[in-house]
């Protein structure tokens, strides 16, 4: 994927953190393209919830635990995990990156895990699937036509992908103020100001104009900013159009036979119909905060969820991963695994494929340091018993653990 120009970071310039990527990524990225990668739903509260819903938890340290290789693999029906982090779709990574898709995949691969594909990626899932050597997963927007969802459905099983991840947290669009204040609508509105601002960004620039990763290519063959618009303008209205309800989750498992995910769920009534519908796994997740605002975090939403299915199917939290300390809180709380998406985006964005590769390798690290310091041996065995509450929270760990 050479795009005849090598971009190299030393290694006094490469992050070490999660959140080093971050401001690299905003350094890297014009204003309006940043508005998109990190911005959320009007106040951006649930956002920021995300994120310091993982404060309100401290970790529980055992000394003198003797030998401690710790393990941090998992199994995700069938899929083997060399931690129990994954990539988030991610629409339009061709926005931040011509790598995309492929770089992101190739990364995850790299480092012992999996993307999930985005339903609105810059490279469609042939593409991505003949670029990979593993078997990736497919995340799935319903749409109001049957026909076409049924196409989708078997393109990704055609082409080898080994799990369907339903998303039915976006019946309308969220209303995403700095995007539509920076001219990110559709189509983008370009200003002289705001053309200076990608002229500033020359290196973003040549990879975005030589490579034209803007449209999705699930929905059009074509690349550049028309297609982005048309394809775009589709897929809104046949979201906004399909008004998905349970049926059409069962539908979906009808013509879906592998491992079937739906993202999306904040509530644990809903997470046991989902299962009851014959979804195999609940995706936690407020969409990033970029749906509803004042929605709760991923975090807190996640153990009467995980209470209610967790014997039954596989949990998976969507929201706020930014530190190995993270995971091991999310694991505790009744997680099977997490996904991380802005990370994806933050490093795609510095470093293309590299930078994803990277961003996973630092979790991992810091997965591994966590266990070790808190004298856990595998990650099967963390539960509330390794968390203590901090002051001001409100919840019952006695009844989390039982």
């Amino acid at each position: 994927m050479a795009d005849g120009v090598r971009f190299k970071l030393t290694n006094r310039q490469r992050p070490i953190s999660l959140d080093g990527y971050r401001r690299a990524a905003r350094r890297a990225l014009p204003e309006m393209i940043w508005a998109y990668v990190d911005g959320g739903a009007e106040t951006m509260t649930t956002v920021r919830d995300n994120r310091s819903a993982f404060g309100r938890w401290r970790l529980r340290q055992r000394a003198l635990v003797g030998p401690n290789p710790c393990e941090t693999g998992v199994s995700l029906h069938g899929t083997a995990l060399a931690m129990p982090v994954a990539l988030a779709p991610t629409g339009l990574t061709g926005l931040v990156h011509w790598q995309g898709d492929v770089g992101a995949a190739r990364a995850a691969e790299a480092q012992g895990t999996r993307l999930i594909l985005s339903g609105c990626s810059s490279y469609s899932i042939e593409e991505v699937a003949g670029a990979t050597k593993e078997s990736h997963w497919f995340q799935l927007y319903p749409f109001s036509r049957r026909d076409l969802t049924e196409s989708t459905i078997d393109r990704a099983r055609r082409s080898g992908y080994g799990a369907l991840v339903v998303t039915i947290d976006v019946p309308v669009p969220g209303n995403r103020e700095g995007e539509r204040l920076l001219g990110l609508g559709v189509p983008p509105v370009m200003t002289p100001g705001r053309s200076v601002a990608v002229a500033m960004h020359p290196r973003w620039a040549y990879g975005f104009l030589r490579h034209r990763r803007m449209s999705l290519r699930n929905l059009t063959d074509s690349a550049g900013f028309r297609a982005g618009t048309r394809s775009t303008r589709t897929f809104l209205r046949m979201v906004s159009d399909a008004n998905t309800d349970w049926d059409d989750l069962a539908w979906i498992r009808e013509q879906w036979d592998g491992p079937l995910y739906v993202k999306g769920i904040l509530d644990a009534e809903d997470s046991l119909r989902a299962v009851e519908a014959g979804v195999d796994g609940i995706v936690v997740s407020n969409h990033g905060g970029r749906q509803l605002d004042f929605a709760p975090s991923s975090l807190d939403a996640l153990p009467p969820i995980a209470a209610a299915v967790g014997e039954r199917a596989t949990v998976i939290l969507d929201g706020g991963v930014r530190r190995g300390t993270d995971v091991v809180k999310a694991l505790c709380l009744g997680a099977d695994a997490c996904l991380i998406g802005r990370p994806l985006m933050h490093g795609l964005a510095v470093d293309g494929q590299a930078g994803v590769s990277r961003v996973l390798e630092i979790i991992k690290e810091e997965l591994d340091r966590t266990m070790h310091l808190i004298g856990c041996k595998s990650v099967r065995d963390l539960d509330p018993s390794w968390l203590i509450e901090s002051a001001g929270g409100d919840h019952d760990l006695a009844g989390l653990l039982g």
